[in-house]
């Protein structure tokens, strides 16, 4: 009597070992008395032993266990009763073939049977008749069945002698090469190679054509016929089992046509790894239990099992949650397991193997973790059982399946029960993998990193943040009042600068988001402080013109230093501050960055900065170069933003004696940009030069040349002498000028916020800024500055000094120049800088100093300090001296040209024959193609890139992929406090991480252990009242250890062969295994093999480094 299970293509069938008094089927049955089994040793290990024993558990039978010693930790060693250690010194895999060990811990240990589970020697013949020789029970058929079962060929034989339908497929294993063209001459293609006994994990292989290369490791192998599309139902009994005496549980597989006509494959004379699913679908037989009672000689009919008492009961889908990679052609990882919790609940079953937190994932053995197994009253009842609980897992630290798996059970076809052999080739969409978010963990390893190692951003003076977060001042409920922003959208860039212009009173411009704390904290204040003063600032502050919150350097460190989004920034406070506009600065041709960029580049910024909220674009050139400001301008203007054409002062117009840039150079410069366009025009005096003598002159001026043009100046306070100038300009008719908040303005900041609105307060020039309001607001920056303790320029600089009318140095420069000096040593000599600043600044022909010309001043100055040189020293020795790349640069052309022409004969002497740039420097550069680096930022990242990302990429191609790897590995840290961010949590404090609305963590830092060999500490936590753990490479004390290399993400050439040896892209190299599963690895590009870091057999982790290739 037989009993079948379908199981994907599959049929199980228990045989039954008859009683003496029963007559025999054939005469390969045999004929045992019934003897009790006591105690269970199961030859194998995972999630298999331990369904072994929980069986023999609640049969009450002692179970024994054997483990190789890869496995001391695995969970099967401890389900068991007695464990023992088999194959000492052998490789991980041979030790659980190794039938010696086996047999002998048997017999040593009084077991009377032996359970093969499935894999290793579960369908070996030989182990069979050692525990049969031994006098042991093998839980399985006998060794001549399993023979015979294990010969695909015999097998075939006897399913065919039986009247079995067969696939068309060769009678012996061929020999040549000549046999298989027969035989595909005969039958066509496509054929399928499979090897006749087994074939070590690389399954069968399908060829289409004669052109296919030979198989290294498949010798003996059967073809067979795969011209159809085969399916999967239950086939008809299989009347072979009879014939060869099959005796205990097996699987039969067949292939289904589109008819329905069932054709046999072959027997796995063993318990199959989806038995779960026959328990659960069609009885409620444990399968186990009676494997080891026909084992002891009882019948079917002895267990109630019988051929008309099986009934279909609903549908059961079972899904292996394993550590592979879907998106890796499914390669093992390994590692430790971070976080493990399973999905369970009603009609859910679970058979574990070793999935815990801290268990280890090794390459030794096979990747899986869990069966779950769904049970339902119908298939799509079961998928969606399935679904839910596989959704319910967090698996940290290793790759899983998971995310393939859920996209199969969301698949139409999958759910409509018509799938097919080619169901994963047809639905490429199964690999559009959804990464899984894992914030919590990655919060903790970034936690962990910085316990470990300290800040990932650089600190430049020792000072801790405040312990306490600033007061975020009431907000009212509903939404802020309207405010220029509405008339921008309403009339747009036009009838927005009609009416600045035709506004009563002064406007303002607030800085503290972005040129405040860029002068003040080195650009590091972070989105989180910035989007808790937002509602505030939107509420109360509804009349300013704009504030600047974007641009500048602030793109730049938001990714390298901060490892946030620029783009996200702008996304989040344009949500939270509607009404007011926002402004940014840009570089001109250089938009935000430092060097030039091809223009369609330049105008696809500001089109994707329009959309993303920016409204007025200040627009400016270090050298006032007029080319690179129009370039900026027009960009500005065909994406619908506010024009605002800044003119870079520098100098006195005020001052007769200097005549260079005289109070003509700057009107001659103004109609050039109003007749280019401008909507706005601004004087941007970015050092504080502007006296009050000069603003009266230079605005009035303007005033008078440009009635109906709206006037916007911007200062910094170094001096002291900012309100004051401010004032003076608005007096002469200026229509904005730019403050900042109190507790953030001064020195190389601008001018306070409430001394502007209290000196206007009742005059014409009355702000309509309630003060009380700013000092609220001053109030939370205080405190909020109070967190960037670390950037603060008060570390070092204790005030502003009037002697910027003499060096010229902008604010931002100023504050890190004092900051270099201190960290060098140097601060007692910072007079010496500034002063060699001065001149370094004449001998390169008195330029307007900003970003990034006032780069280059500094580093020519710097260099003159380093080296003791003087003016006319630098100058004599120019021919023979190695001037910093940036100097170079510049008098080369490459951010344009001075007023006045370059330095001669300093040029020449610096450059010598090289080349030099005539015109605009961005004019001959070729157009970057963005859908090239879009699909290149994709592969590499492997998610879906945007179009911000895209321009992130070009403005700073290094620092994007750094921010990417970065905040894949650790975040979200935008939902951290700036003191965690920076300093991490101390030992044994408590603390919450908001993650969205409705979504707390609760963390406790417990402690940090010692150091192991691997250079690692383990960091411990209390999250959400559960332990977690991670490891952290101590930074430090890995450089006094030795490590293998690690692969790097972005360099192609690092997978090999032989050093010397020239390869091709493509070509094979080496083959990677792991368990079963084989990975080769190709050659990504054409070239040399220059150095070979592994040797054959050797063991690797995740990311080692194979070799490189040049």
């Amino acid at each position: 009597m037989l009993k079948f299970r379908t199981v994907r293509g599959g049929l199980r069938l228990l045989g039954i070992r008859r009683t003496s008094t029963a007559p025999a089927a054939s005469p390969n049955v045999r004929r045992l008395e019934y003897k009790p089994i006591k105690k269970v040793m199961v030859a194998n290990r995972g999630e298999i032993a331990i369904r072994v024993f929980r069986a023999c558990t609640e049969l009450g039978i002692r179970t024994v266990a054997v483990y190789s010693e890869q496995d001391t930790g695995q969970m099967h060693r401890q389900k068991a009763d007695e464990a023992y250690l088999i194959g000492r010194g052998l490789a991980p895999v041979q030790a659980y073939l190794h039938i010696p060990d086996i047999i002998k811990v048997a017999k040593e240990n009084n077991v009377d049977a032996v359970h093969p589970g499935y894999g290793f020697l579960s369908e070996r013949a030989d182990f069979a008749q050692a525990c049969q020789d031994a006098g042991v029970r093998f839980i399985g058929p006998s060794p001549e069945v399993v023979r015979k079962m294990g010969d695909k060929v015999e097998a075939r034989a006897i399913a065919i002698a039986a009247g079995v339908p067969v696939v068309p497929g060769t009678d012996a294993p061929i020999t040549s090469l000549h046999e298989a063209h027969e035989f595909s001459n005969t039958y066509g293609f496509p054929i399928i190679f499979k090897a006749a006994y087994g074939g070590g994990g690389r399954g069968m292989r399908v060829v289409h054509s004669y052109e296919v290369s030979r198989s290294p490791g498949l010798r003996a192998a059967e073809g067979r016929g795969a011209g159809s599309r085969w399916g999967t139902q239950r086939a008809p009994a299989y009347p072979a089992a009879p014939q060869v005496g099959y005796e205990n549980a097996g699987t039969v597989e067949f292939l289904v046509d589109k008819h329905g006509k069932h054709y046999f494959i072959e027997v796995n004379s063993r318990l199959q790894v989806e038995h779960t699913v026959t328990r659960r679908s069609q009885s409620d037989v444990d399968l186990v239990h009676a494997q080891i009672h026909v084992a002891e000689g009882r019948s079917l009919p002895d267990l109630g099992l019988r051929q008309e008492n099986i009934r279909i009961n609903g549908c059961a889908i079972q899904c292996r949650v394993t550590t592979e990679d879907p998106a890796r052609s499914f390669q093992p990882d390994t590692g430790r397991i971070e976080v493990f919790r399973s999905g369970e609940g009603m009609g859910i079953r679970l058979d574990n193997a070793s999935a815990f937190q801290g268990a280890v994932i090794s390459p030794h053995y096979d990747s899986l973790l869990v069966k779950v197994i769904a049970h339902g009253k119908d298939h799509p009842t079961a998928a969606t059982k399935m679904s839910r609980a596989l959704a319910e897992f967090r698996v940290r630290g290793v790759k899983t399946n998971i995310p393939f798996l859920q996209n199969v059970l969301n698949n139409q076809q999958f759910l409509a029960g018509t799938v097919d052999t080619q169901f994963i080739d047809e639905n490429p969409e199964l690999f559009q993998l959804r990464p899984a978010q894992n914030r919590a963990q990655k919060l903790l390893h970034y936690l962990g990193h910085i316990m470990v190692n300290g800040p990932t951003t650089p600190i430049p003076v020792k000072a801790n943040p405040s312990p306490t977060d600033p007061v975020v001042p009431v907000v009212p409920i509903g939404p802020p009042p309207a405010g220029f922003r509405d008339i921008l959208l309403r009339e747009g860039p036009e009838g927005f600068a009609r009416a600045v212009r035709n506004h009563q009173g002064l406007l303002l411009m607030d800085t503290t988001f972005r040129d405040a704390h860029q002068s003040l904290l080195a650009t590091r204040v972070r989105t989180h402080d910035l989007k808790k003063i937002s509602p505030y600032v939107a509420h109360n502050f509804s009349k300013l013109f704009s504030i600047e919150n974007w641009g500048g350097a602030t793109f730049d460190v938001a990714m390298r230093f901060l490892y946030e989004c620029p783009w996200r920034r702008l996304q989040e406070l344009r949500e939270l501050i509607p009404n007011i506009p926002f402004q940014m600065l840009l570089r001109g041709a250089n938009a935000v960055g430092y060097t030039n960029y091809p223009d369609n580049v330049v105008f696809k910024f500001c089109e994707v900065a329009k959309e993303n909220g920016m409204d007025v674009f200040r627009v400016f050139d270090s050298l006032n170069y007029l080319p690179n400001l129009l370039l900026g301008m027009e960009a500005v203007g065909s994406a619908g933003g506010v024009v605002e054409a800044a003119i870079s002062y520098t100098g006195d117009v005020a001052d007769p004696s200097r005549t260079k840039y005289s109070l003509q150079y700057y009107m001659d410069l103004a109609e050039e940009l109003v007749r280019a366009g401008t909507h706005i025009l601004c004087i941007k005096d970015m050092a504080g030069l502007l006296k009050p003598a000069a603003c009266t002159m230079l605005v009035s001026s303007l005033r008078d040349r440009f009635p109906d043009l709206p006037l916007h100046i911007h200062t910094h306070d170094t001096s002291g002498a900012g309100v004051a100038a401010m004032l003076a300009c608005a007096q002469a008719g200026a229509d904005v000028v730019d403050v900042a908040a109190d507790s953030m303005s001064g020195m190389t900041s601008q001018p306070s916020l409430g001394a502007l609105v209290a000196c206007t307060r009742g005059t014409p020039l009355d702000t309509g800024v309630p003060l009380e309001r700013v000092f609220d607001y001053s109030e939370y920056w205080e405190g909020a500055r109070g967190l960037y303790a670390a950037f603060d320029c008060t570390a070092t600089m204790k005030s502003g000094n009037s002697d910027v009318y003499e060096n010229e140095i902008p604010g931002g420069q100023y504050t890190n120049l004092h900051f270099q000096a201190h960290s060098m040593g140097l601060g007692s000599k910072f007079k010496e800088v500034k002063k060699a600043y001065v001149e370094a600044n004449q001998m390169l022909g008195d330029l307007i100093k900003v970003t990034p010309s006032s780069k280059i001043v500094g580093d020519l100055a710097q260099f003159m300090v380093q080296n003791g040189l003087s003016r006319a020293e630098a100058e004599a020795q120019a021919e023979e001296l190695s001037f910093p790349r940036s100097v170079v640069e510049f008098l080369q052309g490459y951010i344009g040209t001075p007023h006045g022409g370059f330095p001669e004969p300093l040029r020449s002497k610096v450059l010598k024959d090289l080349p030099r740039v005539e015109g605009r420097p961005g004019a001959s550069l070729p157009p970057l193609d963005l859908q090239a680096l879009e699909k290149e930022l994709t592969e590499r990242h492997g998610e879906e890139v945007t179009p911000e990302d895209v321009l992130s990429a070009a403005m700073y191609p290094d620092v994007f992929a750094h921010f990417k790897d970065f905040t894949a590995t650790f975040g979200p840290l935008d939902s951290l406090s700036t003191r965690l961010f920076l300093q991490g949590p101390k030992i044994a404090e408590e603390f919450e991480v908001e993650l969205e609305r409705g979504k707390t963590l609760h963390i406790k830092a417990l402690a940090i252990s010692d150091l192991n060999r691997a250079g690692q500490r383990q960091v411990f936590f209390e999250l959400n009242g559960q332990l977690r753990s991670i490891l952290v490479k101590d930074t430090q004390a890995m450089k006094e250890m030795h490590f293998h290399p690690k692969a790097l993400k972005d360099v192609k050439g690092q997978i090999g062969v032989v050093a010397g040896a020239k390869v091709a892209k493509g070509q094979p190299l080496c083959v990677l295994s792991a368990m079963k599963m084989e990975t080769v690895v190709t050659s990504p590009m054409e070239g040399t093999v220059r150095k070979v870091h592994v040797t054959t057999d050797m063991t690797l982790e995740g990311d080692d480094l194979i070799l490189e290739i040049e």
